[in-house]
């Protein structure tokens, strides 16, 4: 398993790109160290594959569009494919620590669109109501699917018949989460193709911001990339982000001075012009109330941090 501290992107949108995910096995483990990620957060992100997670410690919190939801250390859940979500580390007493299964629904269901697939593997993926599977302690029936997943992480990688003995792990999870999702699945959906439609075009409009947030962006330019109007642009944003455009676009600039700030060397003038603030006394007002402290300061907390491998 892998000790992770930062998240990577496909270039121009928050589509997660996965590091050591291999075709001929789609499936990756980390060990997500929050604390270590610049802003201990997350930023909103999707990607196709499964999230399977478990809190070994502390605590962390999913936002998606359908609201927030607080993980404990011993709880855990699973991710949908495709969904928005942003995760913050949350406790301060202890370290904020996450492990995951990421894998391809592949890895369960063999090939598209056999038996096992439709039965078992499509009536959950599918169904817009589920964005996350919340598992706690507490209940006898998701006791046991934590302690399956907390044990599944235990499977040394280099051991005799790893790959099947995994599979054969997520599986039987995978089967105690379709019967635990019943009543989910079950559950009225009102307008589905309405949500569908906000998920498509939210992405498209993230992906115009990430490609062109060192512009002016205006609003009308930013619906235009989705075919929206702007009154359904403004909609859009407050059902899927809980925020307007102009606050995603200014949480984005300041997300991507962050990380400017904690991997570079460049002035902080420059950084300022690169993230579309303008002059850098603006950007300084801005950052202070967002970072609570200063960019030179940002950079160098940040900095300090990695060379003495401290958070």
């Amino acid at each position: 398993m892998k000790n992770i501290h930062s998240i990577e992107f496909y270039t121009g949108s928050k589509e997660e790109l996965l590091p050591d995910y291999e075709k001929d096995f789609p499936y990756i483990a980390s060990r997500a160290e929050l604390d270590k990620y610049i802003g201990r957060y997350v930023p909103w992100h999707w990607h196709r594959t499964v999230e399977l997670f478990y809190m070994e410690s502390g605590s962390i919190e999913y936002d998606t569009p359908g609201g927030k939801r607080l993980f404990p250390a011993g709880s855990g859940g699973m991710v949908n494919p495709n969904v928005l979500h942003m995760t913050k580390a949350m406790s301060q007493r202890e370290q904020n620590i996450q492990l995951l299964h990421i894998f391809d629904v592949s890895l369960l269901a063999g090939e598209q669109g056999s038996r096992i697939e439709q039965k078992y593997i499509a009536p959950v993926i599918t169904a817009p109501q589920i964005e996350v599977i919340p598992l706690f302690p507490g209940n006898a029936a998701e006791d046991r699917i934590l302690d399956l997943i907390a044990t599944s992480f235990r499977l040394p990688s280099d051991g005799f018949g790893y790959e099947i003995k995994l599979r054969e792990a997520l599986t039987e999870i995978w089967l105690m989460l379709f019967e635990l999702s019943r009543p989910m699945r079950e559950k009225p959906v009102n307008k589905k193709g309405e949500h569908n439609k906000s998920n498509d075009k939210i992405k498209l409009m993230m992906i115009y911001i990430h490609e062109h947030y060192g512009e002016k962006i205006s609003i009308p330019e930013l619906a235009a990339a989705s075919y929206l109007s702007e009154r359904e642009c403004y909609r859009v944003f407050h059902d899927c982000l809980h925020m307007t455009p102009v606050e995603y676009i200014m949480a984005y600039r300041l997300q991507a001075a962050c990380q400017m700030l904690a991997k570079g060397q460049g002035p902080v003038t420059a950084i300022s012009h690169d993230c579309g603030f303008g002059s850098s006394s603006y950007f300084g007002k801005v950052f202070r109330g967002y970072a609570h402290c200063s960019p030179t300061e940002y950079r160098r907390k940040w900095q300090d941090s990695d060379r003495y491998g401290q958070k």
